[in-house]
């Protein structure tokens, strides 16, 4: 085995905790040390004042008859009450949902209903979309109703709504409100239901992005977000001093276990804005003194192209992480150049491994952290393998990323067809993504299944494409993307953000590939955007880009 797995893999005990036990643990051990920060509201929460909080938030959940296995759907921007509802709802054994703050009508009712969800939770509005009045729309007996008696015949199953803030409006209780419900549930009562809670059960659901079908409701357990957590955090050598700035969705497993959980099984400081926005993210890192900051390469490459950006002070930097997808070198050394992130780490996963399967260590050299995503976490087995058979192929191979472990889901919520899919009979987890694993045991990713495009029988991995191309000067980013072909079946797209005052022509690109990359994987239809289509979470939705290729170039269909 190779040396960094076979180091990782000693290291591991399997820790059963319940996400309580950690919270509480960490409470013990830094009572007075800072939990919680929003620099841009002052509000400031130590360990144990955090984890008061916590208790009386689950005691009012329990007073208002939030029973164990029943389901709290969040669906809220990274408002303050939202980490203290997520250890809250896992210390009385509730399953909490996190919604996407993208989701319009159609996406949250089928939501609700799939889920069969008995609770929500959620704050007015985001941007231009009003959320009160989605739901009023939904459940329109919320208006009519006395809340404790709420029966809504679109949304059987839900019980209870309530505004997660203190606001009150109709049909809804307010936070401020089921804190002060706390002393109707003793202590002795609150131990006693957090002692029918096992490690195993499911404590977290997060709907699939649905690029493909109805989004599927992922379910995670105790053990696997919070030993997860602990791991990502323990290499990045977190620790009670460090303060980590968190712009990154806390509906999104990069801001609830990558983050939060991480932050919370070391005692590190959570610095949390609401929403990314590059000038606030360099305002917390400076003024909070941040020592670490989590981001997708776009709100990177935002943050270090700010006109401010050399006007703050970042010389407390020290490490954070780069997830989403692979960042190019050029974007990784401004980062550990210009931000002082020379610990940065590279994370790679799905939800349904809740979420990371491998990372790259902190003195890993900088070409490694930027050519692969690190390798396997303690406990948990990786291979690059047949997606059909999931045997193991050999090295430098490309097959499909396979892991299995204590993080793997333990299904779809009411799927068990796709669950099966999902996972093998002997518990390997499909990924959907193509790699190679090189002799070292660090992987590379090339690609998802179903991004590979197929141009006249020759496989093309649109991530390879886009290496390449990162290297012309004058290209910014850029996304690969097929094309539907009558007479090849697909061909080569490409969506390119060019540099400022930079014009790029078409043939600029095709004349840089010629000679250098195989012809079949040199884009034929080429154009210029200034963004690409994001998730909440800023991930870049290629099936959007797809879709936008099919239309913007019909041509080579009518051929």
């Amino acid at each position: 085995m190779e040396e960094k797995v076979r180091e990782r893999q000693a290291q591991f005990e399997l820790r059963e905790w319940t996400l309580g036990q950690v919270l509480d643990h960490t409470v013990a051990r830094f009572p007075d040390n800072e939990a919680l920060v929003y620099p841009d509201r002052n509000y400031r929460q130590t360990w144990s004042e955090f984890g008061a909080l916590v208790d009386d938030f689950a005691k009012g959940l329990m007073a208002l008859g939030v029973q164990k296995g029943e389901k709290v759907a969040v669906w809220a921007t990274n408002v303050p009450y939202w980490v203290a509802l997520q250890f809250a709802t896992a210390k009385i054994g509730a399953v909490l949902i996190t919604v996407n703050t993208n989701y319009r009508e159609h996406e949250l009712r089928y939501l609700l209903t799939h889920s069969e969800c008995e609770n929500i939770f959620l704050i007015d509005s985001v941007r231009d979309h009003d959320y009160l009045d989605t739901l009023y729309r939904i459940a329109p007996e919320l208006r009519l109703q006395s809340r404790d008696r709420l029966v809504c015949k679109s949304l059987p199953h839900l019980k209870r709504v309530c505004f997660l803030g203190a606001e009150k409006h109709r049909g809804m209780y307010s936070v401020p409100e089921i804190l002060s419900l706390s002393v109707m549930v003793d202590d002795t009562e609150y131990a006693a239901r957090q002692a029918q809670l096992q490690p195993w059960d499911v404590i977290n659901m997060q709907y699939t992005s649905g690029t493909t079908g109805f989004p599927r409701g992922v379910m995670l357990t105790h053990v696997g977000v919070g030993l997860n957590g602990y791991w990502i955090g323990r290499h990045q050598n977190f620790g009670p001093n460090d303060r980590v700035c968190l712009p990154v969705p806390l509906f999104h497993c990069f801001g609830c276990v990558l983050g939060v959980s991480a932050a919370v099984n070391h005692g590190a400081t959570m610095v949390i804005l609401e929403s990314f926005n590059a000038l606030k993210v360099l305002a917390a890192l400076d003024s909070e003194r941040c020592t670490a900051v989590y981001g997708v390469p776009t709100m990177f490459l935002a943050e270090l192209e700010h006109p401010l950006f050399k006007r703050f002070d970042l010389s407390n930097m020290r490490t954070g992480i780069m997830a989403g997808s692979v960042c190019p070198e050029p974007l990784m050394r401004r980062v550990v150049e210009d931000m002082n992130m020379k610990e940065i780490t590279i994370c790679y996963g799905l939800t349904e491994a809740s979420p990371v399967m491998t990372q790259s260590d902190i003195h890993d050299p900088l070409p490694l952290r930027c050519e692969t995503v690190g390798c396997a976490m303690p406990g948990i087995e990786v291979r690059v393998g047949d997606p059909e058979t999931c045997e193991e192929l050999p090295r430098g191979e490309v097959g499909e990323i396979l892991c299995r472990g204590y993080n793997v889901m333990k299904g779809y919520y009411n799927m068990p067809d796709h669950t099966a899919k999902a996972i093998s009979p002997d518990g390997w987890l499909h990924s959907g993504d193509l790699g190679v694993m090189d002799e070292n045991g660090y992987l590379r990713v090339t690609g998802r299944i179903k991004d590979m495009i197929i141009r006249g029988g020759e496989n093309v991995y649109p991530r390879e494409v886009e290496e390449f191309l990162l290297g012309m000067p004058g290209i910014l980013d850029v996304q690969v993307v097929a094309v539907p072909s009558r007479k090849y079946g697909e061909e080569v797209g490409a969506f390119i953000i060019p540099r400022p005052g930079v014009e790029v022509l078409p043939e600029d690109v095709r004349d840089y590939c010629r000679g250098k990359v195989s012809w079949f994987k040199i884009p034929k239809y080429i154009t210029t955007v200034t963004g690409f289509p994001l998730t909440a979470s800023g991930k870049i939705q290629k099936f959007k880009l797809r879709e936008m290729a099919a239309e913007l170039w019909p041509e080579p269909m009518q051929r």
